[in-house]
């Protein structure tokens, strides 16, 4: 790493805005980065900045085959409305997943956080590793008031987990910045945001919440909250 984290942290905090970092992080020379998109509200901010810049950069979505029908249909109208992008879809292994479902059944991850972990590696982990194969650093649309495991996120990581830089231009704006931009901009996004869906993933785990409830309630809202990450962004140091 010819850089250090320090360096690339202070170069992006002294920047006036997510646009000027993103612009930043995609344009630095010695490191080829790519867009891990999970279609979320913040990673279409960013899809939509990125449409913006006169750059290529790899941008990939994992289909774990347990989406809701909306998660498509959005990522069909994302493709619509920036033609210049082109998404990358990663898959699951079937000799991982069929394995599982045949001796836990098809939703193991209800019946302990050990199962999962397990679902969630082999239907979100390893199509992930596949995906980050041949860059340097990653850029994420992660924001430190989305829950418990991430209050402490910085604007630059390091990913100890992949060996690469990761990046998170979005870390201190908060919900109403992510979605003033939306209608502002008329970015694409997924229409469970509007049936109480805060956070999207697979349709086993999510849900809607009620007003009041923490945003990341929705997702395995069986586990305890210190236990609600897929394994995705798994913290190192930074």
């Amino acid at each position: 790493m010819t850089t250090s984290l320090d360096t690339y942290k202070q170069q992006l905090l002294n920047l006036d805005s997510v646009e000027q970092r993103l612009e930043t992080i995609v344009n630095t020379p010695q490191l080829t980065v790519g867009f891990a998109t999970s279609l979320g509200a913040e990673d279409q901010v960013l899809t939509h900045l990125l449409a913006q810049l006169d750059t290529k950069i790899r941008i990939f979505t994992l289909d774990t085959g347990r989406l809701p029908e909306e998660s498509y249909e959005l990522l069909d109208r994302t493709q619509q409305r920036y033609p210049k992008l082109s998404i990358e879809i990663h898959f699951p292994r079937p000799e991982l997943v069929e394995p599982l479902v045949a001796e836990h059944g098809i939703n193991l991850f209800y019946t302990s956080v050990d199962h999962r972990r397990q679902c969630c590696a082999a239907r979100k982990l390893e199509p992930l590793q596949r995906a980050l194969k041949g860059l340097d650093g990653w850029i994420t649309g992660l924001r430190r008031s989305q829950s418990l495991t991430r209050e402490d996120i910085d604007v630059v990581e390091n990913d100890e987990q992949h060996g690469l830089i990761k990046f998170n231009p979005l870390f201190d704006w908060s919900e109403d910045q992510v979605w003033e931009f939306i209608r502002q901009h008329k970015v694409p996004y997924n229409f469970l945001h509007d049936k109480g869906y805060p956070s999207i993933g697979c349709a086993p785990c999510s849900r809607a919440i009620e007003k009041g409830e923490d945003i990341r309630q929705g997702r395995w809202w069986w586990e305890n909250p210190e236990h609600k990450e897929c394994g995705l962004h798994n913290r190192g140091a930074s």
